[in-house]
């Protein structure tokens, strides 16, 4: 998964997702790193921060609310999959990622702290048990 580093909200997921990845299904590329490789991905930056992209190991690229069901699924968030894979809420999920995707950084400004702290509190609390 490409994802926004410079994005509380966004690094909140990843960590969310990070500590789920028991199975070791998923791994994470932030598109301002210097393992982002937009030529050999062929995804620019600029298109990575307005979709979501994955990519899988054979070089399939997948894009927008496609890779949070896949995402979640690899995570063993069965519900969460399931919701994201819906026909029947892909225009909703795909109109509010994009909204969120425009608005990326104010709305991260005012809930990605919080996430960031539920994630970061609940994954502390899981390995400490």
């Amino acid at each position: 998964m490409f994802y926004d580093g410079l994005c509380p909200l966004c690094q909140a997921e990843i960590q969310f997702l990070s500590s789920r990845n028991h199975a070791g299904l998923l791994s994470f590329v932030d598109i301002h790193s210097v393992q982002y490789s937009p030529e050999k991905i062929g995804v620019s930056c600029s298109q990575a921060l307005a979709a979501m992209y994955a990519q899988y190991d054979d070089g399939e690229l997948i894009s927008g609310v496609d890779v949070f069901s896949a995402a979640y699924a690899r995570a063993n968030l069965p519900f969460l999959a399931w919701l994201f894979s819906r026909s029947s809420l892909q225009p909703i999920l795909r109109y509010g990622y994009h909204f969120f995707a425009k608005h990326r950084h104010t709305i991260s400004d005012i809930f990605g702290p919080p996430a960031l702290w539920l994630v970061n509190t609940f994954s502390k609390q899981g390995r400490s048990s």
